[in-house]
């Protein structure tokens, strides 16, 4: 069958029941009721849930084979608590479990592939898999496809019973032995905790550990002692300098500062850019030199945000402090500044991933948003995105929040050179389609702007532009300009397995991965 997109799609896969993408806002919640907490009466570790063992951690909790196991990815390239809890399932014997944080980041020595093979780990559905592990399963690791979700289709998932969670391991830079924890505070402080909220609230059973234990009650508790069966004390779960590391860093190439500074001239000669306004400029490289432009519209305009929204950055939290900014709702914090902004500022808010980008609550924050400012690996004739999978056929990125802030926002401005290498960015047909064509307003480059006919606010953003000198040109031309300088790339050459699922934010499936011949 095809999907909205044109994918063509297999009904079912090894189990899994297919529902086709239809569209960006034609999904409907899952017709099973609302997910409810199965737990009930007081925890069998209630007044003694301090522990120094992971092992023991996992017994008590009663790990067994084929159960489900969380994380969320806070300290991002930094995390030290997978690896430790994968370890400690190992030497427990227990096998064939479904690994489902909210991301997997590219932790190494060891690697989450070296757990999928030796069997600890069976099925994997995330947002993100990229670095040795998605290589790995793109050139066919897994027995069972990985199920990929944007940021905001998990807590739907979860809430809608289709990923139930047997035990959820946290980790918190701050905690006391009954379980109140924290991001914000302690030597190894991560910031917010919001990927782990909607697992504390549904989880069977919740873990905390900690590297930095503090007496009771903790104080902010990001993480409430009732959901929480047993704290663990480690000697370190990671290391916020490496938050930064990867998707979230500065750039000073010329060419990324360009379209940076046009995706913020963009944004400044929209209507929409008052006083009030809101936005998301995200952590990729280009993203954050788009904040810094922005910064500097607004105050020469003398304009101050409503709420910045999302991951939060080091510069993000410096318009803050420069009253640029009224609130920042942080979904997750970008690096160890932004980390530690939280604490003590009541302006900064810790967000529940829920409540930052469910498609079905009742009101997410997505929704008020104006700007979302979006990075890509590729993008094709139909302003389709791809996020996941880079030209040589290796998993290069997440979903992320990206369909998620395309989808909510006003105006979504896609941001990417229109070469990387030798490789075109800008292509007929992306390899992997992640965030669909109609909900994407605008692609910057370094060799024009180009505005999506088919999205919404088309006509209005076409008006503002045309007073500027922003250079205009056709998603075509972009297209036709990356061809010209490279030659039309050979495709990708896959199999016919299927090693990846690639759902929308209603929990359709917009595409799937094939194995990669190599």
């Amino acid at each position: 069958m095809r999907n909205a997109v044109g994918r063509e799609l297999p009904e079912l896969i090894d189990g899994y029941q297919v529902k086709p993408y239809r569209g960006a806002y034609e999904g409907q919640p899952a017709s099973s009721p609302v997910h409810t907490m199965r737990r009930a009466g007081k925890s069998a570790s209630d007044t003694e849930k301090l522990l120094y063992s992971l092992e023991e951690a996992i017994r008590r909790v009663g790990l067994a084979d084929g159960m489900t196991i969380s994380f969320h990815h806070s300290f991002r390239e930094g995390d030290k608590v997978i690896g430790q809890v994968l370890a400690a399932i190992r030497s427990l014997g227990i096998k064939h479990l479904k690994f489902a944080p909210s991301a997997v980041v590219n932790i190494r020595n060891p690697s989450v592939a070296d757990f999928v093979r030796d069997g600890t780990i069976e099925r994997i559905e995330a947002s993100c898999i990229r670095g040795e592990l998605g290589d790995a399963v793109l050139e066919g690791l897994m027995q069972h496809p990985v199920i990929l979700r944007p940021h905001g289709s998990r807590p739907r998932a979860i809430e809608a019973g289709e990923l139930n969670i047997d035990v959820a391991f946290i980790d918190a830079s701050a905690a006391d032995e009954y379980g109140n924890a924290t991001g914000q505070i302690g030597p190894n402080a991560c910031g917010s905790l919001g990927y782990s909220f909607i697992d504390e609230r549904n989880a069977d059973k919740v873990v905390v550990i900690t590297d930095h234990l503090v007496d009771f009650p903790c104080v902010p508790a990001s993480i409430s002692q009732q959901y929480v069966d047993v704290v663990v004390k480690v000697d370190e779960i990671g290391d916020p300098e490496k938050i930064g590391k990867g998707a979230a860093r500065m750039t000073k190439n010329p060419r990324d500062l360009m379209i940076a500074r046009r995706a913020a001239d963009v944004m400044a000669a929209s209507r929409r850019f008052r006083d009030g306004f809101s936005f998301q400029t995200g952590a990729g490289a280009i993203s954050i030199a788009c904040t810094n432009y922005l910064a500097q519209h607004m105050q020469e305009r003398g304009i101050t945000a409503s709420f910045a929204l999302g991951g939060m950055t080091a510069s993000i939290v410096e318009m803050f402090q420069k009253k640029l900014v009224r609130v920042l709702e942080c979904s997750q914090s970008f690096d160890s500044v932004a980390a530690r902004a939280m604490a003590g500022n009541p302006n900064i808010v810790e967000i529940d991933n829920a409540v930052y980008s469910n498609a079905f609550t009742k009101g997410a924050l997505l929704d008020k948003l104006n700007f979302g400012v979006l990075a890509a690996l590729e993008v094709d004739t139909d302003f389709n995105v791809n996020i996941l999978t880079g030209s040589s056929g290796k998993m290069m990125g997440g979903l992320g929040g990206g369909p998620d802030v395309a989808a909510g926002a006003d105006i979504s401005i896609v941001c990417l050179p229109v070469l990387r290498g030798r490789t075109p960015s800008i292509t007929r047909r992306v390899f992997t389609c992640c965030t669909p064509g109609e909900t994407v307003a605008a692609v910057v480059t370094e060799a024009g702007i180009a505005l999506n006919p088919r999205h919404a606010h088309y006509e209005e953003l076409k008006e503002d532009l045309e007073k500027t000198s922003l250079k205009l040109v056709s998603i075509e031309y972009l297209q036709q300009l990356a061809e010209s300088l490279t030659g039309v790339p050979a495709p990708i050459e896959t199999t016919d397995r299927v090693v990846c699922i690639v759902e929308y934010r209603d929990g359709t499936v917009i595409d799937v991965i094939r194995q990669i011949k190599r």
